[in-house]
């Protein structure tokens, strides 16, 4: 079954609700936010620029899992 595209509007917290593996890709690219508590509250985008990471280039790596 497909999983829910990923975009960089979604909050971290629902990104890991959607997929529990994304948590894993997000520490491997430099963001720790599944322990963060800005995370239900911070989109990706904001994660990613305040990390100095491209959040379309990191929104494509989450979405390869899905598909």
């Amino acid at each position: 079954m497909k999983q829910q595209k990923i975009t960089k509007e979604m909050t971290v917290s629902e990104i890991i609700e959607k997929n529990p593996k994304a948590a894993e890709i997000l520490r491997e690219e430099g963001l720790g936010c599944a322990g963060c508590m800005l995370s239900g509250f911070e989109t990706l985008e904001q994660g990613a620029a305040g990390h100095g990471i491209d959040a379309d280039e990191l929104v494509e790596e989450l979405n390869k899992d899905g598909e």
